[in-house]
């Protein structure tokens, strides 16, 4: 990059030629949390009587690095994870028609909202219960995605891609099957609304989209995280290629308004096995969250200061009535420099029912500093 200027906007550090064909921005993030008790989300019986103390830790700290080369409309992307070691998102994008883009390598599949939105930009601490059991996560792949904007009401967003359905850090394709996955999202008051939470700017006008997506594949895989591929607790992973067919869909919505921002989602999934008699486990699930900054209708209230709530639920195997796990949870968000500087404050209760009978129930209190920079 001859004759390369840097210069740091507070948006991490700038490397743009005189010419403007090249540039290439870094960006860090570092995320602390204190936690009380320290284990994750609950998800089977033991992890309700488990006892757990005090936990801080480096949460998240990442490197990413991103830009153009050779034309504006020719970017990449790459993110890793310091804290643990790993390549988040490797990617590289062909963006110079708004309705028409394409890109490759590895990123978080665009399917539901919840998971879409950045860690960084979240409204709560950690995204709802739900989200582990239903995400597609970070795959390998290629997708054609774009923004259709007729004026109005006609304002949509798509994508739909083919990955190698093997999760994160997974080049291969065990199963000689695809995943395929596609999400349309309409922009119903005609502005785009993007993946992201809180209404930091507060919106003038009301913004508000409505989405559907759904997923297909064939694998020994039945779950997905950053961490990558592994499976649900009650189906175990599979013995043989392409063991499990999974169908999974989505509907979810967003709305913005005057420092009010509320979102939702409704799940569904089956996991058939066609190795064992042809076995099938549906799961449902859904969650509303909503959060405001509380100024805007009364001027005692800190202006920086946003209040959330959650409440989510899923049922791991609908045909036999037992197992129900539920998530109330409560988040005061303080803003310092937007999402790239808050700290969040945030009480949890998640609990467990076999049989409509509460068999497990924990409360957690933590504390949590975000900065990008």
């Amino acid at each position: 990059m001859s004759d390369a200027l840097a210069n740091y906007d507070g948006k991490g550090l700038i490397f743009e030629s005189d010419d403007g064909l090249y540039l290439m921005q870094v960006r860090g993030r570092v995320q602390t949390r204190f936690a009380n008790p320290g284990l994750g989300q609950p998800n089977d019986p033991g992890d309700f009587i488990r006892e757990s103390g005090n936990q801080f830790d480096v949460n998240r700290a990442r490197l990413k690095v991103g830009g153009h080369m050779v034309r504006d409309w020719l970017k990449y992307y790459w993110e890793y994870e310091v804290a643990d070691d790993r390549t988040l998102n490797a990617t590289i994008m062909v963006e110079k028609y708004d309705a028409l883009k394409f890109k490759v390598g590895q990123w978080k599949v665009e399917y539901s909202r919840e998971r879409s939105v950045s860690s960084g930009g979240q409204q709560m601490m950690d995204r709802s219960i739900i989200n582990r059991i239903f995400t597609i996560d970070r795959q390998q792949g290629a997708s054609v995605y774009g923004h259709l904007d007729g004026g109005g009401a006609l304002n949509m967003n798509y994508w739909a891609g083919v990955y190698t359905g093997s999760g994160r850090g997974e080049y291969n394709n065990h199963d000689g099957e695809n995943l395929y996955s596609g999400r349309l999202q309409w922009n119903f008051l005609g502005e785009e609304v993007g993946f992201k939470n809180s209404d930091i700017k507060r919106s003038e006008k009301p913004k508000a989209a409505l989405a559907i997506a759904g997923a297909k594949y064939r694998s020994i895989y039945t779950r997905f995280s950053s961490s990558g591929a592994g499976a649900l607790d009650n189906v175990d992973i599979g013995e043989s290629a392409g063991q499990y067919d999974v169908k999974q869909y989505v509907i979810d919505a967003a709305y913005f308004y005057q420092g009010f921002n509320a979102q939702a989602e409704f799940h569904e999934k089956s996991v058939t096995d066609r190795i064992n008699g042809g076995i099938k486990t549906r799961l449902t699930g859904y969650y509303g969250q909503a959060g405001y900054f509380v100024h805007e209708a009364f001027d005692w209230w800190p202006e920086p200061l946003e209040i959330a709530v959650r409440y989510a639920t899923y049922d791991p195997n609908t045909a036999d009535n037992a197992d129900e796990f539920f998530e109330k949870s409560l988040a005061l968000n303080w803003f310092i420099r937007g999402h790239d500087n808050k700290v969040t404050a945030e009480v949890s209760h998640i609990s467990m029912e076999q049989s409509d009978i509460e068999v497990g129930d924990r409360t957690t209190w933590r504390l949590q500093w975000d900065v990008s920079f």
